[in-house]
């Protein structure tokens, strides 16, 4: 009786193994939902610079200048022991580079010197939808009924919101727009063909080397479209910079790639939903950019939309 009483009070190998698994998950969905705010801080940090009179060429140097040592080391550790790339893949890298990184990331700052944040962030978060079409245009790939129908939802939801800001800013909105859009379609492209080069030299050596690329190009845009002069810029400029690269640059994409590592990629992509979430809510409470009834209706479209859109992506195919 004594040995069983024992027994019971003893946690068997199989309790703990649970007990490590269910922290294993906590911890991803903790490091998911932190990088997912941190990413959606950009946009924040973005338009609190440009009230310092800094152009989007100037910002994202500045921006890329100070991240740059962090993706080379990056970049170095997740070589080490390694193999050297092939001019192929060297090449593979430098243009999964320029249209992944650099020139998303420049699109995007510069749209967001006429559009909100929280609009800018809608725009983004159809970037699932835009990799499904590339698919479709590119490799023949068939799209479900439901994906379709989150499709519609999720774009019905980015007009809506659009069609507010349109009414008050007018051109300058649907400038703006385009070139976040452009953005998103920008980094879709990077998602649709970097998949054969993570699976030759692994997703974190290509994210090191491919933002190393883009912090160079990003130097370089500089150094031919601007007068040496144009880097003096407010000390503010140079701090949101700096909380830029660290905070909403580096540090999120370390984030949910140990996220992933832990939930998968699924868990991770789901809960990223609060980005748009939280950058509408620091758009309101920082900015002090309204919140209207269109703008709650657009985010939820968009959420609900991307939300059907994804799980119809992960069932399959009968």
């Amino acid at each position: 009786m004594r040995w069983r009483e024992f027994e019971s009070k003893v946690p068997t190998a199989q309790s703990q193994q649970a007990q490590a698994a269910r922290k294993n998950v906590a911890t991803g969905l903790l490091l998911a939902l932190f990088g997912a705010i941190a990413f959606s801080g950009k946009a924040i940090i973005v338009k609190l610079a440009y009230r310092h009179g800094v152009d989007a060429v100037t910002l994202i140097m500045y921006r890329m200048l100070f991240a740059l040592p962090i993706f080379a080391v990056m970049a170095w550790w997740a070589s080490r022991g390694k193999p050297p790339l092939s001019r192929r893949d060297w090449l593979g890298v430098a243009g999964l580079g320029v249209t992944g990184y650099y020139l998303a990331s420049f699109l995007d700052f510069a749209g967001l010197a006429y559009i909100s944040a929280s609009l800018e962030r809608l725009i983004l978060y159809l970037n699932p939808t835009l990799v499904m079409m590339l698919g479709w245009v590119l490799y023949g790939r068939s799209i479900r009924w439901g994906q379709a129908l989150g499709m519609a939802i999720s774009y019905c939801g980015v007009v809506l919101v659009f069609g507010l800001e349109a009414r008050l800013q007018g051109a300058d909105a649907a400038w703006g727009a385009l070139l976040v859009f452009l953005s998103a379609v920008s980094y879709a492209i990077y998602l649709v063909y970097s998949g054969e080069m993570v699976k030759r030299i692994g997703s974190l050596r290509l994210v090191g080397l491919a933002t190393t690329v883009a912090c160079l190009c990003c130097l370089l845009q500089f150094v031919l479209l601007r007068p040496l002069s144009a880097a003096v810029v407010a000390p503010e400029v140079i701090w949101l910079s700096v909380l830029n690269a660290t905070l909403c640059t580096a540090a999120p994409v370390l984030m949910v790639m140990m996220a992933i590592e832990r939930i998968g990629a699924g868990m991770a992509a789901q809960t990223g939903m609060v980005g748009p979430l939280s950058t509408i809510l620091m758009g309101v409470w920082i900015l002090g950019e309204p919140f209207t009834l269109w703008v709650a209706a657009g985010t939820a479209l968009v959420i609900a939309g991307i939300f059907v859109f994804t799980r119809n992506s992960r069932q399959p195919v009968r």
